[in-house]
């Protein structure tokens, strides 16, 4: 299959999930995760549609919260907490006044996807967003994608700008993605 036709499948595959409760199961997971690694500063996605949400981690795990907020090709990261206002796509983010911070401040980056396979890759939305951003993080900051196991496909076509995550954390546990040989 094509990115398109995976889009597709993987959209319907997620209808059908019990996104609230493999959310909450999922974030159980990262706290456990995060707290060796001392991520204090991490930056979360504003859920929408039937994504995975990772909202909970902020009751479980202390740390300093963040948003990003999409602009043209890029993220921007805002402070939590601060005024959202509706993207055009129908997310939450932060409002344009809201103070930014250098993505550098970073110590972990929860990614959304509708899929991903097993060394990190991930099958977005299309518009690269989170390739440009994770292509400037420091090697230090933890990137770790959120998908439901029913997600976590074999292989996923990949282009070379394309970023892989460090991390998979599904409802089943956070584990570390596969290396390329």
């Amino acid at each position: 299959m094509n990115k398109a036709e995976l889009r597709s499948w993987a959209k319907q595959v997620r209808k059908g999930l019990p996104v609230a409760q493999l959310s909450k199961q999922l974030v159980q997971h990262l706290a456990c995760f995060l707290a060796p690694h001392q991520a204090r500063h991490i930056l979360l996605y504003s859920a929408f549609g039937t994504e995975l949400d990772p909202a909970d981690l902020q009751n479980l795990h202390p740390a300093t919260y963040y948003l990003p907020r999409a602009r043209t090709y890029a993220l921007e990261v805002h402070p939590l907490p601060c005024r959202l206002v509706k993207h055009k796509y129908g997310f939450w983010e932060p409002a344009p006044e809201t103070p930014r911070v250098e993505p550098a401040v970073l110590d972990a980056v929860l990614v959304p996807g509708l899929a991903f396979d097993p060394w990190g890759h991930r099958l977005g939305y299309g518009q690269g967003f989170y390739d440009r951003f994770l292509a400037q993080l420091p090697p230090r900051t933890l990137t770790i994608g959120l998908v439901a196991d029913a997600l976590l496909v074999p292989e996923l076509p990949h282009d070379p700008w394309d970023v892989p995550v460090q991390f998979l954390a599904t409802e089943q546990g956070v584990r570390a993605a596969l290396q390329r040989l």
